[in-house]
């Protein structure tokens, strides 16, 4: 390589240490572990490294918007990076870095090369960043400094209100979240903001006291949200953590942090899936929502508008009602840029959609794909929940299309996009990828990541009538509480617990882990793809992905009957002339 890379510094500084290289997107949530900074990630190529200290050298993040948190709370112990180096734009990883330095002065160099540059760093021990630069170093460390530009309000059309809020007319909280959002539109390159109508808190749950104590900052500057705003999934059954054996210090600390946003004004809902509350956003309305599987599904399927939201840069916005005008908000950024073509398809069932989601999200990291070869398929929104569940797990865009289903794929315009054909192979080895279990033994069945809606739960209560439930397998729902109302007003619950099941409100399963999954248990069915991904590294289990149903059927044999889907197994692919040559309907 050459001697010396010229980049752009997102956040100018300078470091150097150790260069930890990698040509796969990380997702910190779920990838890092934030109390050592080793990445527990079983997918990823790093798996068992630690970031802490190094130069960390990776396309992008992927999947979690909670990677911001997580890259927070490691500043804030001392196991963060030495910098971090990109060759795509990453609001995530780099919003955990600008809350620190802005609110506690502590923050690393975050710089942006160009990919050919990038990927000439493959090898190089050693790395020295010094703000655009970045060049092979001798063996050794440097302390990181990193530092925010002065903010120059001329460089950006803001209104009068926009500079009102610089000026703390409506509180020291909304002055800070206005000036955090600016260098969030600098970095970016937005020039204006706009309006948001509604926010969804992702960051609301405990993962270690900094989260803790930046919300417990905004509080006391007088924090208020100025939009309707709801709250994601936490740690715990706030009604029943008690009484499940919850340790008391995960359960108080997970109180208080959403007490804090309580206080901010934020509506305690504690779901993962906001678009399964009243009201859902409406096609063309501009948001503000953290939790990626809530993102694609809203600008996907809704037809809303959000950006992929880092964990604490909602709730900045939520404070203001101002939001950077880039990205998804923009029609010229909602675009496809990747044409993938499925092969025949029949005899679908529901572990399609996951399944699909999980590979589309591999195969378009960074691109917002369109999917052709779907339009005769059944997909239902929870159908398209799971997919965009799954693919936001492994992608970083903020969006997908599916010819003929979603409303921004009815009749696209497919001239010229590169192309590439999804095989069976393709699918068949996703499937393999999803189950890690090497026993077909089953001891529990997870069911609701994200949050069950009234149609899963209602389809579940259909499987498990006249039937009971394995004594040796537990089959546990995650859902927010306004469905599980709605659900047991319907007479769902009761059938659910006449079967064995029983059902987790407040919380998520990539947050769960002992005393509901306790040591005991080995192999855990679920019907997430998003879950089959994180849950190994998050509780150390091996996993079996298949059909609500197949799951069924595990929880009453306890064990796994899970063979190839036939669907993964059919022949007959699109021609080449078809995939390579002329056809741009």
């Amino acid at each position: 390589m050459a001697h010396v890379l010229n980049g752009k510094a997102l956040i100018a500084g300078q470091a150097a240490g150790a260069l930890l290289h990698a040509d796969v997107g990380l997702s910190f949530m779920g990838g890092v572990d934030p109390a050592t900074g080793v990445v527990i990630d079983t997918h990823h190529p790093l798996q068992g490294q630690s970031v802490a200290g190094k130069v960390l050298a990776i396309p992008s993040g992927r999947g979690s918007c909670s990677g911001s948190l997580v890259m927070f709370e490691l500043l804030m112990n001392g196991h963060a990076p030495a910098a971090l180096v990109f060759c795509h734009r990453e609001t995530i990883l780099t919003l955990g870095v600008l809350i620190g330095l802005e609110l506690f002065q502590r923050g690393i160099p975050v710089l942006l090369l160009e990919k050919a540059d990038f990927d000439a760093l493959a090898g190089m021990p050693f790395a020295r960043i010094d703000g655009d630069r970045i060049a092979a170093a001798p063996a050794g460390s440097l302390a990181s400094a990193a530092y925010l530009p002065d903010l120059d309000p001329s460089g950006f059309n803001l209104t009068p209100r926009d500079l009102a809020l610089l000026d703390a007319a409506e509180g020291e909280a909304s002055r800070l979240a206005m000036r955090l959002i600016l260098h969030v539109a600098r970095i970016e390159g937005a020039r204006e903001l706009i309006d948001v109508e509604m926010a969804h808190m992702d960051g609301v749950f405990y993962h270690g006291p900094a989260g803790l104590r930046f919300a417990r900052r905004l509080v006391e500057l007088g924090g208020r949200v100025r939009i309707p705003s709801t709250m994601n999934a936490i740690c715990i059954d706030r009604k029943t953590w008690r009484a499940q054996g919850v340790p008391e210090a995960l359960g108080l600390a997970s109180e208080d942090l959403a007490e804090a946003y309580v206080a901010m004004g934020v509506k305690p809902t504690y779901t993962c899936a906001p678009y399964l509350l009243d009201p859902a956003p409406k096609p063309g309305q501009r948001i503000a929502w953290g939790e990626s599987n809530a993102v694609v599904f809203a600008n996907s399927v809704l037809g809303a508008r959000t950006l992929k939201y880092p964990d604490y840069l909602d709730i900045l916005v939520a404070l203001t009602g101002r939001a950077p005008a880039l990205d998804c908000y923009l029609d010229e950024h909602r675009k496809p840029t990747l044409r993938l073509d499925l092969p025949p398809l029949a005899g679908v069932d529901d572990a399609f959609y996951p399944l699909l989601g999980y590979l589309v999200g591999k195969l378009s990291p960074n691109n917002i794909p369109v999917i052709c070869g779907m339009e005769h398929l059944p997909a239902s929104h929870d159908d398209l929940k799971a997919f965009g569940a799954a693919f936001a797990t492994t992608s970083a865009a903020a969006m997908f299309h599916i010819r003929g289903i979603t409303p921004g794929a009815m009749d696209p315009d497919l001239t010229g996009l590169p192309r590439h054909a999804i095989s069976h192979a393709d699918l068949a080895e996703t499937w393999a990828e999803l189950n890690s279990a090497t026993s077909p033994d089953v001891d529990l069945v997870s069911l609701g990541n994200p949050h069950f809606s009234l149609t899963e739960i209602a389809a579940l209560a259909q499987l498990c009538d006249g039937r009971l439930k394995h004594p040796e397998v537990a089959l546990i729902i995650a859902c927010g509480r306004e469905v599980f109302s709605q659900a047991k007003d319907a007479g769902l619950v009761e059938r659910i617990h006449a079967f064995g099941g029983r059902f987790l409100n407040d919380t998520c399963w990539c947050l769960i882990g002992e005393p509901i999954v306790s040591g005991s248990i080995r192999n855990i069915a679920t019907n997430s793809g998003k879950y089959a991904h994180y849950g190994p590294s998050l509780v150390g289990k091996a996993f079996h992905f298949a059909s609500l149903s197949t799951c069924v059927e595990a929880a009453c044999a306890g064990h796994m009957t899970n063979g190839l889907p036939a669907w993964c197994q059919q022949t007959g692919f699109p021609s080449a002339d078809t995939i390579h040559g002329h056809d741009d309907r």
